[in-house]
């Protein structure tokens, strides 16, 4: 908590800092890529932040992070720092990290704002740096004892035993131990990362859900080829590159995207390669015998770039109180049907009950539109969950 002197410096200034933050943490970046040039090569997301994205979603959790110790919210803050520390988790991050952080940070704020900065002011700020930053140590601290781990110590090599297309642009990869003993457990809806080194030399990360039976003694992941500006760095050289037998860096399974242990009603909402934590969720459904009400909702381009189309089907018909909707922009040949539909995802004649624990993974604009949704259903805001991976621009609104 911040002190009653910080509190109202942090009140009187957090309209100019927070005006400010996005050159800020621009130039935070380059003066910290410039110090330390390894961070931006074998750490960060080079296409997240080539598109600037990274810079954004870091000013929108500070600027948060600092409004909510004006008006203290708990469940909020959590929000906010519950998958940044998973995120964090997931890349191995140490606490001497967010010294670094810190020093080029502070630089920035100081360069941007000149003489603004008073020493009260850069106390103030100093506190709150310190007050997220030793939050996310304790929550990162408690994630690592969680998966039995020292801290940063998440790597492991793992051997491809399988590799399956399941669209025409993605395919899944079967990973098992080097020894043959069964790979760590997982909660259904969690991801790894894979570390993977580059033809340029770069060690780039990038985070993958698992869609495997969590009890299973293997994972299994699925990697979809990007093509746009920029193209997908890991997941095409991965798909391009990586076959049966070789050996893959990937890192203890973390992400705070996990079903309730309880009966309530499901919506799993999915589009695209979002699909892939459903899947998980879904294979741990038929796994346990479950008999919870699921509504499954799938949004593609067409059937062609359906990823895990038969398996999602599968699965569902193996669930009595289960019901798949989906929606195609193209139905090519096809007629909508039943619940094949032609268009964008809605939940129009889809029954939703108000105590319903509502999972999305997609493109946010798709996950925004289903929340709006789902908040006009009376589903409230806290049964709603969500998987991003690269920035996320939905916590900080």
């Amino acid at each position: 908590m911040l002190s009653p002197q910080s509190t109202e410096v942090i009140r009187a200034t957090l309209p100019v800092v927070g005006a400010a933050i996005g050159d800020i943490t621009t130039l935070f970046y380059r003066r910290m890529f410039d110090a330390h040039p390894e961070l931006e090569r074998d750490l960060f997301n080079r296409g997240d932040q080539k598109q600037g994205e990274q810079q954004k979603a870091l000013a929108g959790a500070i600027a948060a992070f600092a409004a909510l110790q004006l008006e203290p919210d708990s469940a909020k803050v959590d929000l906010i720092l519950s998958r940044i520390a998973h995120k964090h988790a997931s890349l191995g991050i140490t606490p001497d990290q967010y010294a670094i952080v810190h020093e080029h940070l502070f630089a920035a704020i100081v360069e941007i704002l000149g003489d603004a900065v008073t020493p009260d002011v850069a106390a103030a700020w100093d506190e709150v740096y310190w007050l997220m930053a030793e939050t996310l140590i304790t929550m990162e601290r408690g994630l690592y004892q969680l998966a039995g781990v020292d801290a940063g110590d998440v790597w492991r090599t793992v051997r491809i035993s399988e590799r399956v297309l399941q669209s025409a642009d993605t395919v899944s990869l079967t990973l098992t131990s080097l020894d043959g003993s069964a790979l760590p457990t997982f909660a259904p809806g969690q991801y790894l990362s894979v570390g993977v080194t580059l033809p340029d030399g770069a060690r780039q990360i990038r985070q993958y859900s698992l869609c495997s039976i969590p009890s299973s003694a293997d994972w299994r992941i699925s990697v979809k080829r990007i093509s746009g500006t920029p193209d997908g760095e890991v997941s095409n050289f991965l798909y391009n590159n990586v076959f049966e037998g070789q050996e893959l860096s990937v890192t203890t399974p973390f992400g705070d995207l996990t079903m309730p242990d309880d009966n309530s009603p499901l919506l799993l909402a999915s589009a695209g390669i979002g699909c892939t934590p459903m899947i998980g969720m879904l294979n741990h459904l038929v796994d346990t015998g479950a008999d919870r009400s699921v509504s499954v909702i799938h949004a593609d381009r067409s059937i062609a770039d359906h990823a895990h189309r038969a398996e999602l089907s599968t699965l569902v018909d193996q669930i009595p109180a289960a019901t798949l909707h989906r929606w195609y922009e193209d139905l090519g040949t096809h007629v909508a049907f039943g619940s094949v539909h032609e268009g964008r995802a809605d939940l129009q004649g889809i029954a939703v009950e108000p105590d319903t624990q509502a999972f999305l993974c997609g493109p946010m604009p798709f996950m925004l539109a289903m929340r709006a949704s789902l908040l006009e259903r009376d589903v409230p805001a806290q049964n709603i969950h969500y998987e991003v991976f690269g920035p996320d621009s939905w916590a900080n609104t």
